[in-house]
């Protein structure tokens, strides 16, 4: 990629609101670039341990990509892995595995975050249902915290990453948008916010933070046609997944880098905030999932009206739908796929059969006794 004349001497930036400044100004010696940024490259471990993860998931295509289903809405699929290394958190395994931190907390919740312990069996809820908007560009779905890429040049495959996204005071805003400049090694500046609350605690930043392990943005950031917002990396990957940045959206550094190579300017960014859906798999079930919505967008929105809705889109009037099972994921927002009508529908319980002898025997010695003494 040709950088931007104005970025060959600097690439600085704010990540936060009220406004992102792009300073097309040398405010950074070039040895201490070429050294942060030397310091910056990721260890060969990461990349080892990520395709070792490949190899185990079942799916022989690249991290993050998956057929587009000829038939339905469904990619992907839940699997099982055993966790073989005492040292490894739930927070290792889910970068390996392309997941993010609150889908592999909801997909396991009882199971320690810290210590799962060598021989614990780890849920890897790798199966998705496609958003319900046009499958074009780069859709990012707020309440789900993952990223989706249709790319034009390669119909056939949809990517999926998860991300960070605005925390409450910083909320990254739904809207229709485009990428601009793409960026590697970006210097950052902490806005003028950041800086008066670190100065608050006794701990103020530096103006400009070079490229390096101490950068926020991590190797690679690419600009959104919209004030104050880009899609970058990271120097705190245990955070993906989680609702953490000043409004930024954040990747996991392996995700942001192939994305940034492939990923060209001008392509559509749809952000939006869908926190129930429902698709169809390719067998004929219907599945529905749900996500902890996201405050700010709430107004009047009615989760189960919504929900109801989004199921009336895809299911005709002649077809049966399990409506408690719906009303479940509603209440209980973890991400979970139900199947609410279909083949993968779970058994209904059988009625209980009574044992007719052991009703002759219970009434028989009833009526022993209640029988008077000979």
């Amino acid at each position: 990629m040709t950088t931007h004349p104005l970025l060959r001497s600097a690439r600085l930036f704010h990540c936060s609101l009220p406004a992102m400044v792009l300073v097309a100004t040398a405010l950074v010696t070039a040895p201490s670039l070429a050294q942060t940024a030397k310091e910056a490259t990721p260890s060969p471990g990461i990349s080892e341990q990520v395709s070792e993860a490949e190899s185990a998931r079942p799916n022989e295509l690249p991290r993050g990509q998956f057929v587009m289903p000829e038939e339905g809405d469904l990619i992907g699929q839940h699997y099982t892995i055993t966790v073989d290394d005492h040292a490894d958190t739930l927070i290792d395994i889910a970068r390996r595995h392309n997941i993010g931190y609150e889908e592999i907390r909801m997909a396991n919740p009882d199971v320690s975050l810290w210590v799962p312990g060598e021989g614990t069996e780890v849920v890897i809820p790798a199966q998705y249902i496609l958003p319900p908007v046009p499958r074009e560009g780069v859709v990012i779905n707020l309440s789900e915290l993952r990223l989706y890429y249709y790319s034009a040049d390669n119909p056939e495959i949809v990517e999926t990453y998860p991300v960070s996204v605005g925390r409450d005071e910083f909320a990254t805003p739904v809207g229709v948008t485009r990428t601009t400049i793409k960026v590697e090694n970006p210097a950052w500046a902490p806005p003028a916010s950041m800086r008066r609350e670190a100065a608050e605690r006794g701990d103020p930043p530096p103006e400009i933070v070079p490229p390096g392990p101490q950068n926020p943005l991590g190797e690679h950031a690419i600009l959104l046609d919209m004030p104050s917002y880009l899609i970058h990396g990271t120097n705190r990957p245990d955070g993906v997944g989680m609702r953490v940045s000043r409004g930024c959206i954040r990747m996991y550094p392996e995700d942001i880098k192939s994305l940034y190579e492939r990923l060209p300017s001008g392509t559509k960014v749809n952000l939006v905030d869908i926190p129930f859906k429902a698709g169809w798999a390719k067998d004929g079930t219907l599945f529905v999932q749900s996500f902890p919505q996201l405050e700010e967008n709430m107004g009047n929105f009615e989760p189960l009206l919504n929900a109801l809705e989004r199921v009336a889109e895809k299911a005709s009037d002649d077809i049966s739908v399990d409506y408690a099972q719906v009303k479940k994921v509603i209440e209980q927002p973890n991400g979970q796929m139900i199947a609410v009508h279909g083949p993968q529908m779970p058994a209904a319980p059988e009625p209980e059969q009574w044992d007719n002898d052991l009703l002759d025997e219970i009434e028989l010695g009833d009526t022993s006794e209640q029988a008077p003494d000979a």
